[in-house]
């Protein structure tokens, strides 16, 4: 079990609010968009269709392959967290892109260049807030506007160059911000799961890919 205060990243102040109620009760979640995934400078990439060997989970009965997707459950209890996380400690300038849905609950993200259990987090948070922000630990880097409903599928891409971050939803330009204190120069990815003030999470992650920035 990962100690909360080290994961401060991922956990930002701002979860600690009440957030507006998503619904009680899960959905069948739509099939996730079939992308065609360039093969130039990929480092990494799952499409969910086997198992979980590439990754690794801070605990268990979180995470699991439904349909080709990575489903998280959370129980419905407020601040609850999961993280699971991929890939080559070295690497250094990328970009991770993926699929998420999030069926019950507000927020849902993943971090950039991990060390250990503590990297750059982005938090895209649904149902009354329709934003998204960009974390360095607990310190807000950057927030914007991020239309993200319950029960439809958004595309994010987050992009790692020097000590610069580009954050995209849907193919459109959400944050673009310098690390001023240029901290964490590589590292892994991770997706997350919350519950934050609204006690509920279940999201889906789909397409999955890493690729080289020259």
């Amino acid at each position: 079990m990962v100690d909360r205060a080290t994961n401060a990243f991922l956990v930002p102040a701002c979860l600690l609010a009440i957030g507006m109620a998503a619904g009680a009760t899960e959905v069948k979640v739509p099939p996730p968009p079939s992308r065609g995934i360039s093969r130039t400078h990929v480092l990494f990439e799952d499409d969910f269709a086997h198992d979980l060997r590439h990754w690794k989970s801070d605990r268990t009965g979180v995470w699991t392959i439904h349909d080709r997707m990575l489903r998280a459950h959370l129980p419905d209890k407020k601040q609850q967290h999961a993280f699971i996380y991929a890939g080559d400690p070295s690497w250094a300038d990328y970009a991770l892109d993926f699929d998420v849905c999030a069926m019950r609950g507000v927020d849902k993200g993943a971090a950039v260049r991990v060390e250990k259990e503590s990297g750059i987090g982005v938090d895209l948070r649904g149902p009354g807030y329709q934003d998204i922000l960009l974390h360095r630990r607990e310190w807000q880097m950057g927030k914007a506007p991020a239309r993200n409903l319950n029960g439809e599928w958004h595309h994010v891409r987050v992009e790692a160059r020097g000590h610069r971050y580009r954050v995209l939803v849907d193919g459109a330009l959400k944050l673009d911000r310098v690390d001023e204190h240029r901290s964490y120069p590589r590292g892994r990815i991770a997706l997350a799961a919350y519950t934050g003030g609204v006690g509920r999470c279940t999201v889906y992650y789909a397409n999955v890919v890493v690729t080289e920035l020259e």
